[in-house]
């Protein structure tokens, strides 16, 4: 069992909840880039040319990127499904923003 994440004190935790699509997209995606690195951290044991290791390198950062994407993205549109449907978002259009540049 893992324990607890502790924030520091005065930190406020913001939640953003996803649909099950956007999850097992996002999953799949990370599980891909998963795979990736388990590859390049392989070919840079097995001693591989730094060009290959690093085109693969870069196809891993890519694709954490497009997770990252997939994931904000989905939370905006939650957010504003919960506003359309006269709810409080979760999340303040602030905090998305701040969460899509984190990625840049």
């Amino acid at each position: 069992m893992r324990a607890a994440r502790q924030y520091p004190e005065g930190y406020k935790l913001a939640t953003m909840r996803l649909n099950d699509d956007t999850t097992s997209a996002a999953l799949a995606r990370l599980k891909r880039a998963r795979g990736q690195l388990n590859g390049v951290i392989d070919m840079l044991e097995q001693g591989r040319d730094c060009r290959e290791v690093v085109t693969q390198l870069a196809a891993v950062s890519r694709a954490l990127d497009r997770a990252g994407v997939k994931i904000i993205s989905g939370g905006m549109r939650e957010c504003i499904r919960s506003a359309e449907r006269g709810e409080r978002p979760e999340l303040s259009e602030e905090q998305l923003e701040k969460m899509f540049l984190s990625l840049s």
